[in-house]
């Protein structure tokens, strides 16, 4: 049995989201988050030296990072119907999204949410001084950047349905998260495919399932 450690409002609700369209059973130990700073609890370092979430266990196998997940889970034939085969190029497609999801797509997105945090965590004397930079720093690069990957989000969208191709794939799992997180930071009111496919994706039954599973998720 699979157990799924899962962090509230993160990354590992999309293992859950795949063991869901696989049909596979597995187990959930949910972790909240410090309400004040909003950080994953210590109880998680006990599962992995860096006290991050997702981290499954798969008996005696113990596998971290949303994407070695995502591939672990998908080795063998239950995994073939949301991986593309290799050598195609709806399999290539499918492999640059699956890494693009956690490499360029969230980098921005990180920077978002830590330049929106440092003014709050400064001390009151150089609050203003850091809430100036923070601000310099979000309008001159982060946004820009937030602003050109989504733009590139939408416009892959208009090739095909989905992300690898014509059939819905893991890519488009893993990219559902900076696709929701940057929804959040960035609302798509300019972007229809962006927003037709979280439509797509939050209509799923498995998607559906898995947010019974994981607890209250903000970004869906």
């Amino acid at each position: 049995m699979i157990t799924v450690h899962h962090l509230a409002d993160s990354r590992s609700q999309r293992v859950l989201w795949l063991l869901e369209e696989m049909g596979r059973p597995y187990e959930v130990k949910r972790y909240e988050r410090n309400p004040a700073t909003m950080l994953a609890p210590p109880e998680l370092k006990a599962i992995h030296p860096l006290g991050k979430s997702p981290v499954v266990d798969d008996g005696a196998v113990r596998v971290a990072e949303t994407g070695a997940i995502v591939e672990y889970l998908l080795e063998g034939s239950d995994g073939a119907a949301l991986r593309p085969a290799p050598g195609t190029e709806a399999g290539r497609r499918y492999t640059y999204w699956l890494h693009y999801a956690e490499g360029s797509a969230m980098t921005p997105l990180l920077l978002k949410l830590i330049f929106g945090q440092l003014p709050k965590r400064s001390p009151g004397l150089v609050r203003p001084v850091v809430k100036a930079i923070s601000a310099k720093a979000q309008d001159g690069f982060i946004d820009p950047q937030i602003a050109a990957h989504t733009a590139y989000w939408e416009a892959e969208l208009g090739k095909s349905e989905w992300f690898a191709g014509d059939q819905f794939s893991a890519a488009d799992i893993m990219m559902s998260f900076p696709i929701e997180a940057g929804g959040t930071r960035a609302p798509y009111d300019d972007k229809p495919r962006l927003k037709a496919f979280l439509a797509r994706i939050h209509a799923r039954p498995a998607y559906q399932r898995a947010l019974e599973r994981g607890g209250p998720y903000s970004y869906a």
